[in-house]
């Protein structure tokens, strides 16, 4: 005696899928946690006119490198063995002045790099060691420089 056998069909039933998905995206909308990003916790002081204290402006020593080698510092050339001797007196009064170096685009690198090394040697030469040198990029001259 033969049974007849029921035939398995071939696909996959997909219909109550997008039913599934759609519950499961609910289910993780609605476990999931959003923390809410505090910023930093900060107490300003207090309005006190009478302990303000007074900052006197600094002003930093400028050394611009222009073609050819040209030193101008603060305004006026200078050749590299006086940078030094005119610093001292400025780094003895305030050892964390700032000193910036502004080389012309159009000035060799090998310039520059001849003034930093003369800065960097200062404690060898002059006892007193230039602790703050700036070098802005070209991008922060054409942003920030007046």
């Amino acid at each position: 005696m033969k049974l007849k056998r029921d035939k398995i069909s071939e696909e996959i039933p997909t219909s109550s899928m997008a039913d599934i998905a759609f519950l499961l995206i609910i289910y993780f909308m609605v476990t999931t946690t959003f923390a809410a990003t505090r910023g930093l916790d900060f107490s300003l002081p207090k309005d006190d006119q009478d302990n303000t204290p007074l900052v006197d402006k600094e002003d930093s020593v400028l050394i611009e490198i222009l073609v050819g080698g040209v030193l101008i510092v603060d305004g006026r050339a200078m050749p590299l063995d006086a940078i030094l001797e005119y610093l001292k007196p400025k780094l003895e009064r305030n050892p964390r002045k700032p000193v910036i170096i502004r080389p012309n685009p159009d000035a060799e690198y090998g310039y520059m790099v001849d003034v930093f090394d003369e800065l960097r040697q200062a404690k060898d030469k002059i006892d007193i060691e230039v602790k703050n040198i700036s070098i802005p990029t070209q991008r922060e001259i054409d942003m920030f420089w007046y």
